[in-house]
């Protein structure tokens, strides 16, 4: 299945993008999972909009003073202990997420790699875009691989671009500027005092096979990641070729 623009007519009116993008953060899970070393599991991460909402619960006030249990003895309910009004309230933006994470499970849950589907939200205003772009310094910051696939058509930013920017370096390690739709693979290596970023930016066009590319797990461990079997699963999962007859 060639890469499709799911962000215009047909494909945005029959198959909303959210729900494509969710779909094909499971397909990249599912796949990875079949390949992954044992002491390793993929878990998708789909957020359309703020991580955290604020949900206040009320009680009557007879349930406040006491509580009973099973055998009927009351005890004291807890108290809830309420801040003083915040003097300052900063602005936010909060983006959609919709990101595969690879932990290492052995001796807890460690993050190694992540694969991030960019999403319109991400790349709307330069606020959104640096924060896109610091997340995504801070995984390579902690040593974490990672890749992050574009396929929005219908904004032009570029965030391989955004996170060469976010990292102070050069322009000439920048995509072109026509360059809207990509794939980009990056891979933390240090070497004694010695520390760079393994890169693989690839240009995607709509019509085409997405690439193979690989992501890191640690210093001696890289798998391939192949975006286009992860993409016809999704498509099949979604019914695509119903929206193309």
């Amino acid at each position: 299945m060639p890469l499709l623009d799911h962000f215009r007519p047909p494909m945005s009116k029959h198959r909303p993008w959210e729900s494509f993008h969710a779909t094909w953060c499971s397909a990249l899970a599912d796949l990875l999972n079949r390949d992954l070393p044992p002491g390793y599991v993929a878990l998708e991460q789909v957020s359309p909009g703020a991580p955290v909402e604020i949900d206040v619960a009320t009680y009557d006030e007879s349930e406040l003073t006491s509580a009973a249990t099973s055998d009927g003895t009351a005890t004291l309910a807890r108290t809830v202990w309420t801040p003083a009004a915040p003097p300052m309230l900063l602005p936010a933006v909060f983006p959609e997420r919709f990101t595969v994470e690879i932990v290492a499970s052995e001796g807890g849950r460690t993050l190694v790699g992540a694969i991030e589907l960019v999403s319109p939200g991400n790349k709307d205003r330069p606020a959104k875009r640096r924060l896109f772009a610091a997340k995504c310094a801070t995984y390579l910051a902690r040593g974490v691989g990672l890749i992050i696939v574009d396929v929005v058509s219908t904004r032009q930013a570029n965030m391989h671009n955004e996170l060469v920017n976010a990292l102070g370096l050069e322009a000439s390690y920048q995509m072109a500027p026509e360059s809207a739709l990509y794939a980009a693979a990056y891979r933390p290596v240090t070497e004694g005092e010695s520390a760079h970023i393994e890169t693989w930016p690839t240009p995607l066009a709509v019509g085409q096979a997405l690439p193979v590319l690989p992501l890191s797990l640690a210093a001696d461990l890289c798998i391939p990641v192949d975006l286009d079997a992860a993409y016809c699963d999704a498509c099949e999962r979604r019914r695509i070729r119903d929206v193309l007859e």
